[in-house]
């Protein structure tokens, strides 16, 4: 099982849980969903319940990661599979993305 705890502008906003059958879990964090002025992840992760989960990657957790030979290179320098899309998104989602969520891993 890997964890990672997902934020918000620097807010932890979540976990995101793969468990060891493959399946994935996203948490809201307690304090982060009751706080009204707090929006949710993203449009397909709504603070409409609590937890949602998947057989695969969330697409809005999976669209955090390079694509094509971007994606090829980190993998190859990472040492990562390049279908391990988890661990892609824990090697790369930590401090530089696009937008406002960050990926940190819960050892």
């Amino acid at each position: 099982m890997r964890k990672a705890e997902i934020y918000r502008t620097g807010i932890l906003a979540g976990i995101l849980t793969e468990t060891d059958s493959g399946k994935f879990v996203f948490t809201y964090d307690t304090l982060y969903f009751y706080d009204k002025t707090k929006p949710g992840i993203s449009l397909t992760l709504p603070k409409n319940q609590l937890e949602y989960t998947s057989t695969h990657l969330f697409p809005f957790f999976f669209n955090m990661l390079s694509e094509g030979t971007n994606r090829v290179v980190q993998s190859q320098q990472l040492k990562i599979d390049e279908n391990d899309f988890f661990g892609l998104l824990l090697a790369t989602a930590t401090y530089d993305t696009i937008g406002a969520i960050t990926v940190r891993q819960i050892y």
